[in-house]
């Protein structure tokens, strides 16, 4: 359940053709320093580059028993769209907090008991986001074992997920982006 070396090379590619690949000094969400910065809204925003993410995430899916495809705000939200369209199967997003005004609640769509959700995430560090967002997901009775992110950053969210028995597919590492780098 991984991407082909061909399909890493392919998004590698659209990746650093868009600009989502950025090196200087950086602050990331962590508050961790960083000598690069993927910028996946670069990625998300551009056609092309969020066509590849989709059909690559999709085919990785086609191999899981799933039947939502879900996606954390902001981040997640634009990619797991897509695969939604990619894969014809049902979109669930999933809010960093409750609303409290209208129908109020955490998810926009529609999730039952008991339903497999597969969370679409952009970038991965420590997974914080995400295990939030697992959380609420199981809390509302449904089943998560698999998150599937565009960029593992390498810096623990494949053992901070596996802790709570959820698997990190990455479509590439950073490892990969910073390879010929």
């Amino acid at each position: 359940m991984t991407t082909s070396s061909n399909e890493k090379e392919e998004l590698i590619e659209a990746l650093k053709a868009c600009g989502a690949v950025k090196f200087g000094e950086f602050t990331l969400a962590s508050g961790k320093k960083s000598k690069y910065y993927i910028d996946i809204k670069k990625a998300s925003s551009d056609p092309g580059t969020l066509k590849i993410i989709a059909k690559q995430a999709a085919a990785l899916i086609k191999e899981m028993d799933i039947d939502i495809v879900g996606g954390v705000a902001l981040g997640g939200v634009p990619i797991a769209t897509a695969v939604s369209l990619e894969t014809n199967m049902p979109l669930l997003l999933i809010r960093k907090s409750a609303k409290e005004y209208g129908t109020g609640g955490r998810f926009v769509g529609d999730a039952e008991e008991g339903d497999r959700i597969i969370l679409l995430e952009d970038v991965t560090t420590s997974g914080g986001s995400v295990l939030e967002a697992i959380g609420a997901i199981r809390e509302a009775g449904c089943i998560i074992d698999k998150v599937i992110t565009v960029v593992d950053r390498e810096d623990g969210a494949t053992e901070n997920l596996g802790e709570i028995d959820v698997k990190l597919v990455p479509l590439v590492r950073a490892s990969d982006l910073l390879a010929d780098k």
